[in-house]
């Protein structure tokens, strides 16, 4: 991973994931909000990629200075424009009541098999996945539990995802990559080679790895640094701090390139 410094790419459009890489201690800073409206300010388009829920997402589309947000790794995406919301999701109603019942069987196993795990606290308004909490309300969880949370999603046929905080579980096959690339694609006209030169992202744990590796332009706030031995796919350049001072460093090197 390169300093900030040496990224000299001027870029249209930024992706980001929210928590700990835009937020610090689960808050969200002045500093941290800031950027995003001086991002806007400046003509670079800002799109949140997060595994937050939809309720969550609904909020951030319409209040955040922001151009569109994706939400539950991938399931769904919101962009509010013209004082209008255009919602896209992955599947339809019988499909999401069919594998939230599936969601309900892995919640009851993980609460007896990691009987310390906790669902998180904003399941209540998540539509595609089921998010168990490992750090974020609660003490956190060894490695081997959270591994263990992993296997039983797994074992179930769902896909798992481990964020800095939880593992996030679904089924279907959508994920940030292809969902960012859809949206990119239908709300902004952009073809995949404009999508690699204009685009960039910025993360800081495993859950980023697959935007790290299929975007050519990638931040890496300095927490990430905690992960690098269980990440095979690093982004291209990290921010001398950690967590939304990182991020506010990535955003004063974007706009200063522009």
């Amino acid at each position: 991973m390169k300093p900030i410094s040496e990224f000299t790419t001027k870029i249209q459009f930024l992706l980001t994931d929210i928590d700990d890489t835009i937020t610090t201690n689960g808050q969200l800073t002045a500093e941290s909000y800031a950027a995003l409206a001086k991002l806007k300010q400046h003509g670079i388009k800002v799109i949140p990629v997060t595994g937050r829920p939809a309720g969550w997402c609904d909020m951030i589309a319409r209040f955040w200075p922001v151009d569109a947000v994706i939400g539950e790794n991938g399931g769904l995406y919101y962009r509010y424009h013209e004082r209008k919301m255009f919602r896209w999701n992955f599947a339809n109603d019988a499909t999401l009541v069919e594998n939230q019942k599936k969601l309900q069987v892995i919640a009851a196993e993980i609460k007896q098999k990691v009987p310390k795990a906790a669902i998180s606290a904003d399941q209540f308004c998540r539509i595609y996945d089921l998010a168990v909490d490992f750090c974020e309300d609660i003490p956190r969880l060894s490695d081997e539990e959270i591994r263990e949370i992993v296997a039983i999603f797994k074992a179930h046929g769902a896909t798992a995802k481990v964020s800095s905080i939880h593992v996030n579980g679904w089924f279907g096959a959508f994920n940030k990559v292809t969902t960012a690339k859809l949206l990119l694609q239908k709300e902004f006209g952009l073809n995949e080679a404009q999508i690699l030169e204009q685009c960039a992202y910025v993360g800081d744990s495993p859950n980023d790895e697959p935007l790290f590796e299929n975007f050519k332009y990638t931040f890496g706030v300095a927490n990430v640094r905690d992960f690098t031995s269980q990440m095979k796919h690093l982004p291209a350049y990290v921010a001398p701090s950690e967590s939304g001072r990182g991020f506010c460093e990535i955003v004063e090197k974007i706009i200063s390139n522009k």
